[in-house]
């Protein structure tokens, strides 16, 4: 039995579920369409550029879990996960976590997307642990400040080797890591198998120098596939 790590957006997920939440939000006039897609878009330019606070954007994005209340907020984010979340799911995905489900390994999500946007599509993909950033409760409310340590960049490390604590089972265990991003490179080099999905061009060129595999897991990589099989 094996330890099998999956990073979400634009890994597992065709597209980013912290970026589009916002978008949604948008959408529905929750937040100010403006301010919130120039701020939406910022963070996304830094993260992607691999300097993204992830303080200051935790304030940002838990604003709307911190103003309103959480039955709206269950409400909204079932229809964004209809509507936007499970068409980003693709085929080659759910094969890939299936594949090592059938081989017995333990799966885990882990993620820098707060786990009020991410615990449902841990449900989805059929993925029972997840490890993603916490936002803060207050008398049972959220405040748009982190709990604990990010899942982020090396805050993904820690907080993985936090939850291994708990699994003596998995001492030792081969190890597996899918990620599109650079960010990432902290938890890839902590396993056996890193493997970069839908690289971006950093990951792509470590991947290249160290050999690592590489995988499409994007809608275009399935239409493909199912063309080629025609």
């Amino acid at each position: 039995m094996g330890l099998a790590l999956f990073d979400l957006d634009n890994t597992l997920l065709d597209g980013d579920s912290d970026h589009e939440w916002t978008r949604f939000l948008m959408d529905e006039g929750v937040v100010d369409r403006e301010t919130a897609d120039q701020a939406n878009e910022r963070f996304y330019a830094d993260y992607v550029a691999g300097k993204l606070d992830i303080h200051a954007f935790a304030r940002f994005a838990f604003e709307p879990l911190a103003t309103h209340p959480l039955g709206q907020l269950e409400a909204w984010r079932a229809r964004y996960l209809r509507e936007r979340i499970e068409p980003m799911i693709t085929a080659g995905a759910r094969e890939l976590v299936e594949r090592h489900r059938a081989a017995g390994d333990t799966l885990v999500l882990i993620t820098a997307t707060n786990s009020f946007v991410t615990r449902p599509i841990a449900d989805l993909l059929r993925i029972e642990h997840l490890i993603a950033t916490e936002p803060r409760r207050v008398d049972g409310r959220f405040v748009a400040e982190i709990e604990g340590t990010p899942a982020f960049r090396e805050g993904k490390v820690m907080r993985l080797e936090q939850w291994l604590g708990s699994r003596p089972d998995l001492v030792g265990a081969e190890s597996w890591c899918y990620s599109d991003s650079h960010n990432d490179l902290p938890l890839l080099e902590r396993v056996n198998h890193p493997v970069a999905v839908n690289p971006d061009p950093s990951l792509a060129e470590i991947a290249a120098v160290r050999g690592w595999p590489v995988l499409g897991l994007r809608r275009n990589a399935d239409q493909a596939q199912r063309s080629a099989n025609a």
